[in-house]
């Protein structure tokens, strides 16, 4: 994410004049003089090779000034020498560690030549000389950002924004650089009024039974909605933990915006680092925690809850939601192919592509057109309550209704929030919720028989679902070569 404004640059033919007019005494050699001047007009000529040339000769006689580098730098760094820029910066910075000129554009160089971390070095040194200079401030925050400091690099930008409120390039980077930082599905699910009502039906549930006063660990922030539902329901001591900073920050400000400030704490920290004693007085009596994405395991969910038993929660405290299971049934869909598999391509074979398509496809908008082959069935169920969980794998034979071609298995969960409470993103429901539907591609299309079975292989390896067809065919299943107009109506 370059910041694309050019680095300040002095005038290269002032900048050799000055050179020049500096060498103008009784000591200076008139053969140098003219070396200056020669090179001086080179450069403004264009001609950056015999330029070089003459500066590294004024050079070679004892010459060391920064303003002859710092040309010198720049003539490198045009003509593609990027290592040798960088050296000739160096020497200034030997010469003045604290040039700004050659921090900027050393920092600029080696952004470049991919050493974000060590750029961002040169930048905050910038910095700390000129605190208010936008450039600094602007290339310091895209460093950060692509050395991973994504939350310094917003702090900068919010610097340059206090200086100049209407600059847009800058408030363009913020917004590029939030939605790295924030998932896209925040607000839809956040909107999803069926998902927010069994939530908080659970939560008031297990504050009415654990009591006002109970210790309350809510793992996964987000803008602070689950806390509050707590709060609401009467429950008075409340932390929640969130370990991206800026969202934290944003919850921050949505929990004091609702007068729920002295029931709940937000700690800006991943719940592995929260420590009994410090962030939390004791193990917590109720944990509600929301860190599950629409193939139940890819955010960590295993390590979080099994952490969070281990050192966070008392024995038998109360879990939202208990337990998650994945569910789905076969399916066929021209649509879903489409996204899946590739054939023959303007006259090519390039049917060995298919083999570099994603194991998972997102179910959404036109994707939602297709047809069950199968009954839906229970994939795999993860006990939320339980302190460990091992990589599992089993054979699950689904019963095929319908003839067809199944491309893979749409897959939805089912939350088990309390006693009689749950919530499920079934596709039935037409559910515009954050958690979409997910295909689990099958390697090839599998044509299916009514009255028979495909079995599969269905398990987790505790950071993701694996569902794959079982090795081998039967029952007279056959691998579908022909990708796409299968000819079939989509229901």
């Amino acid at each position: 994410m370059p910041f694309r404004e050019p680095l300040r640059a002095a005038s290269l033919r002032g900048e050799s004049r000055n050179m020049a007019a500096d060498q103008n005494n009784d000591d200076a050699p008139q053969y140098l003089l003219q070396l200056l001047k020669n090179a001086a007009a080179h450069h403004c000529s264009g001609d950056l090779e015999k330029a070089e040339q003459d500066y590294l000769r004024v050079l070679d006689h004892g010459y060391r000034g920064a303003g002859i580098l710092l040309l010198l730098a720049r003539i490198a760094a045009k003509r593609g020498n990027l290592e040798n820029a960088v050296g000739h910066l160096d020497e200034i910075l030997e010469l003045d560690p604290r040039h700004l000129d050659a921090l900027i554009e050393k920092g600029a160089l080696l952004h470049r030549i991919g050493r974000a971390d060590d750029a961002a070095g040169c930048f905050a040194i910038a910095r700390s000389i000129a605190p208010e200079d936008v450039l600094v401030l602007s290339n310091l925050a895209v460093a950060m950002a692509d050395s991973g400091r994504r939350h310094e690099a917003l702090i900068e930008f919010r610097r340059v924004l206090e200086l100049q409120p209407d600059n847009i390039g800058v408030r363009h980077q913020m917004r590029r650089l939030t939605s790295a930082m924030v998932p896209f599905w925040h607000i839809q699910m956040l909107n999803d009024t069926r998902r927010n009502d069994a939530f908080e039906r659970a939560i008031r549930k297990a504050v009415e039974k654990e009591g006002p006063d109970a210790r309350i660990l809510d793992i996964g922030t987000g803008s602070g909605l689950l806390s509050m539902m707590a709060a609401r329901a009467g429950a008075r001591n409340i932390v929640t933990c969130e370990r991206v900073p800026v969202i934290a920050e944003a919850a921050k400000r949505i929990i004091a915006l609702n007068g729920y400030e002295q029931q709940i704490r937000v700690v800006s920290k991943s719940s592995s680092q929260i420590i009994v004693g410090k962030e939390i007085e004791a193990r917590a009596d109720i944990l509600i925690s929301e860190t599950l994405s629409s193939d139940l395991l890819a955010e960590d969910v295993l390590n979080t809850f099994e952490d969070a038993h281990a050192r966070l929660l008392r024995p038998g405290a109360t879990v939202i939601p208990r337990a998650a299971t994945a569910m789905g049934c076969l399916v066929e869909s021209d649509v879903l192919s489409q996204h899946a598999f590739v054939g023959d391509v303007s006259g090519f074979d390039l049917s060995p592509f298919g083999a570099l398509s994603p194991q998972r496809l997102p179910v959404h908008g036109t994707m939602t057109s297709w047809r069950r082959l199968s009954p839906d069935v229970d994939l795999l169920r993860i006990d939320l309550t339980a302190g460990e969980h091992g990589a599992e794998i089993r054979k699950l034979p689904i019963p095929v209704l319908k003839d067809g071609i199944a491309v893979g298995i749409v897959q939805w969960m089912s939350l088990d929030l309390a006693e009689g409470i749950g919530f499920s993103n079934h596709p039935d429901e037409n559910s515009d919720g954050g958690w979409l539907q997910v295909l689990h591609t099958f390697p090839q299309p599998i044509v299916v028989a009514a009255g028979g079975q495909l079995d599969v292989m269905v398990g987790h390896d505790r950071a993701s679902l694996i569902v794959l067809p079982a090795p081998g065919l039967s029952n007279g299943q056959r691998n579908e070569t022909t990708i796409g107009g299968s000819g079939r109506q989509i229901d």
